[in-house]
C-alpha cells in the first residue's frame, strides 16, 4: 500500500485551555510563530498573572535572540482572552493545558467535543493522564492526541508526543507541522500512564525526596550527586521545584491510580511541602528556597 501524506493547511487560530504556568508558555510559543490564539481560562487572576508572564517571556526570548523580531513584536496582541469554551467555535487546533486531573480534563473534551468544528484537532499536554481516556470522551478519537511540552515551554526544543491508540496519521503529521512551526522536534511515543518521560522521571524524584526523608543528603546534596556526577543540568528536585510539587503530586496520584504501583507513593519529604503550600519556584520555596 502506498503511504499517504496529509497536506491539510495549519489553522491560522489556536485555542489553548488553562493559562497557568504550561498554558501562558504554549500561548507564548504560538503567538510568538505568528499564530492566533483564544486562551480560555476562567479565573481572572491565572488570567492576570499569565498576561504578566507572557509579556516578560516575549521581553526574555527577544533578548535571547529566539524567534523573529518582526513576529515576537506583536505576539501579546494576536492572544485574545476569554472565560468560556465557547470562544474556540472557529480554530482549529486546541491544545488543553488545565491542571491535572483526569476528571476536570475529560469534561474539558467532552465540551470541546461539542463547542469546536468538527474538523479540530485536539491535544492534551497532560504530563500522565492516557490519551485514550479522554480521546473517548469526544466524537472524534481520531483527532485526539497528547502534546507533553516541556516547562518552561517557550525555551525546550523538544515535545513527547503521545499517540493514542485511535489517533490518525493525519493528526500525527498536523501535530508536527505545527511543532515544526514552532521550532520544535517531536518525538512520538504511544500512549500509557505517564508516557515515557514522567513515568521514568517521577520515579527519580520520589527516591531524591525519600533520600531527603530518610536523611541520606539534604536537597542541595542530592541534586549536585545527580548535576555534577551524572551531568545532568538540573537535578531531580530542582526539576520538581520548576515543574511545581503540587503537579508533581497530582501525576503521581495519577500514575498510581492507573498503574497501582506503590513506588509512586510520595515520600514524607514531598507531601509535608505540598501540604504546607510549599509548591517551588512558583511559590519561591519548595526544596529548594528561591526568595
Amino acid at each position: 500500500m502506498t503511504e499517504t501524506h496529509s497536506y491539510r493547511q495549519l489553522p491560522e487560530s489556536i485555542g489553548v485551555v488553562g493559562a497557568g504556568t504550561m498554558g501562558s508558555g504554549v500561548s507564548q510559543s504560538l503567538a510568538q510563530a505568528g499564530y492566533r490564539v483564544v486562551v480560555v481560562e476562567p479565573d481572572a487572576a491565572t488570567a492576570e498573572r499569565a498576561r504578566g508572564a507572557i509579556k516578560d517571556g516575549i521581553r526574555l526570548a527577544a533578548l535571547l535572540g529566539r524567534g523573529e523580531r518582526a513576529v515576537s513584536a506583536g505576539a501579546q496582541d494576536r492572544i485574545r482572552w476569554a472565560d468560556r469554551l465557547e470562544a474556540l467555535g472557529e480554530v482549529g487546533f486546541v491544545i488543553e493545558c488545565a491542571t491535572e486531573r483526569q476528571e476536570l480534563k475529560e469534561q474539558i473534551f467532552a465540551e470541546l467535543d461539542r463547542c469546536t468544528p468538527p474538523d479540530a484537532i485536539l491535544a492534551s499536554c497532560t504530563s500522565a493522564i492516557p490519551i485514550a481516556g479522554l480521546a473517548a470522551r469526544t466524537g472524534r478519537p481520531g483527532q485526539v492526541l497528547g502534546l507533553h511540552f516541556m516547562n518552561p515551554a517557550p525555551l525546550k526544543d523538544t515535545v513527547e508526543v503521545v499517540r493514542a491508540p485511535g489517533t490518525s496519521d493525519e493528526t500525527l503529521d498536523i501535530a508536527a507541522r505545527l511543532l515544526d512551526s514552532l521550532g520544535k522536534q517531536q518525538l512520538v511515543v504511544q500512549d500509557g500512564p505517564g508516557f515515557v518521560i514522567n513515568r521514568v522521571m517521577m520515579l527519580t524524584i520520589v527516591e531524591a525526596a525519600a533520600a531527603v526523608s530518610d536523611g541520606k543528603a539534604d536537597a542541595a546534596t542530592t541534586d549536585a550527586l545527580f548535576e555534577r556526577c551524572l551531568g545532568q543540568r538540573m537535578g531531580p528536585l530542582r526539576t520538581a521545584d520548576l515543574i511545581g510539587l503540587d503537579n508533581v503530586d497530582d501525576t503521581l496520584t495519577v500514575l498510581r491510580e492507573h498503574t497501582g504501583d506503590s513506588r509512586y507513593t510520595p515520600p514524607p519529604a514531598l507531601r509535608d511541602l505540598v501540604a504546607a503550600g510549599h509548591f517551588g519556584r512558583k511559590t519561591g520555596r519548595g526544596f529548594h528556597d528561591y526568595s
